[in-house]
């Protein structure tokens, strides 16, 4: 490869080409994500790209905030308003419910697939374009509909082949129902916070020793909280002993709720919970969760209940199809039929109709089994017989 071609295929960092038979592969297992989608009653909707910065980082509790980092900004020079590229697109969907789907019976099912860019990857994603898939439940608070998205997340990775993930349960609310009462600046709570999602428990008592008449009883209860990871069945009485205030008391509730709900639908997965978790949690008001799958690196995807800037209550999750992608093997070679130059179409049509992936010879072959081979393909077609060009045998193939 010479140097100017390698400058044209230089890319910047975190963006890559995806090449045969991997892109194919990718756009089948969006398919099958949103095709689980429609079976639980989730109707597509498709955001576009670029919107109005004003509408993706907008005040409130519906993220807009926390992902304003994230973003690409640019000028438009038709509106001279700055707009930004999506970086998730949960917010647009919300968008969509609270606008043009306004007057739409609640709860309303919605789901999504397409690319978000941002403007950094991090160390477990590096990525900085990727896809995303998943789906919002806008417009009710009932614990069903936090099962509900917990299971159909399994359920839709079942289908692209990933099975027995493992769902990671987390409060984000729980810390700060806590801390509701404690006389400590923000300074403090995010000290606190900080070392609470790295599972520092020095940290965490010299936070409260630094300050202990203002937790209190908190202290202890933030000890054991940090320790407080591991199974569903290992977790939930550990935090079912502690004394929480009635706020957090009924996060832990909650969480109880959903882990009797998932497990009552049979789903399969490995369940675990840790209740302090709160990293890319921000702007989640209530029960959420992340998805792993053994040996893969990052997750496979995340999602959780939150508040929508026009107030409505919604739980939904993303799935990110780079991690989907990691999790699953190198698809098989596809059987491709080689239709020597001149072949006629009336030949040609039957085959593909019949399921055969043709190619057809555009020039004259010296040697037709060679021209084949050299365009990857697994048969050829001469003389009105398909033939294996591994052994010459004139039998197609029993299954695609």
């Amino acid at each position: 490869m010479s140097s100017e071609t390698e400058n044209r295929a230089l890319l910047p960092s975190g963006l890559h080409d995806l090449l045969p038979p991997r892109a194919a592969q990718e756009a089948a297992t969006v398919r099958a994500l949103t095709d689980a989608f429609a079976g639980f009653g989730y109707e597509q909707v498709k955001p576009p790209l670029v919107e109005f910065e004003t509408t993706l980082t907008g005040a409130g509790e519906n993220g807009g905030g926390s992902l304003a980092g994230h973003m690409f900004r640019l000028m438009d020079p038709a509106s001279q308003r700055m707009m930004a590229v999506r970086a998730d697109i949960t917010l647009q969907v919300a968008r969509i419910a609270e606008t043009r789907l306004r007057d739409t019976a609640r709860p309303l099912r919605l789901s999504y697939a397409g690319e978000v860019l941002r403007v950094r990857g991090s160390q477990l994603r590096p990525e900085r374009l990727f896809a995303q898939a998943g789906v919002e439940l806008i417009g009710t608070a009932d614990v069903s509909a936090d099962v509900e998205v917990v299971v159909l997340a399994v359920e839709a990775l079942a289908a692209t082949g990933i099975a027995a993930p493992t769902i990671d349960l987390n409060s984000p609310a729980l810390v700060a129902h806590l801390l509701a009462d404690i006389a400590v600046d923000d300074a403090v709570v995010e000290q606190l916070r900080g070392a609470l999602d790295h599972k520092d428990a020095a940290a965490v008592r010299d936070v409260t020793r630094a300050h202990g008449v203002a937790f209190g009883n908190a202290a202890r209860i933030l000890d054991e909280l940090v320790g407080a990871a591991g199974t569903a069945e290992e977790v939930l009485p550990v935090l079912k002993r502690l004394e929480l205030p009635v706020a957090a008391a009924a996060e832990i509730d909650r969480l109880e709720a959903v882990v009797d709900g998932i497990r009552a639908a049979g789903a399969d997965l490995s369940l675990t919970l840790d209740p302090v978790e709160y990293r890319g949690f921000e702007y989640h008001t209530g029960v959420s969760f992340t998805v792993f799958a053994t040996g893969v690196r990052g997750e496979l995807g995340r999602g959780g209940r939150y508040i929508t800037a026009g107030g409505e209550a919604a739980t939904g999750f993303s799935l990110y199809l780079d991690s989907i992608m990691r999790a699953l093997p190198e698809p098989a070679a596809a059987s491709k039929l080689y239709l020597p130059f001149g072949a006629p179409a009336a030949a040609a049509n039957p085959l593909r109709a019949e399921g055969w992936v043709t190619v057809a010879g555009l020039a004259p072959e010296a040697d037709v089994r060679a021209e084949a081979r050299r365009m990857a393909c697994s048969h050829c077609w001469q003389d009105g017989k398909i033939l294996t060009l591994d052994d010459g045998s004139g039998d197609a193939p029993t299954e695609k």
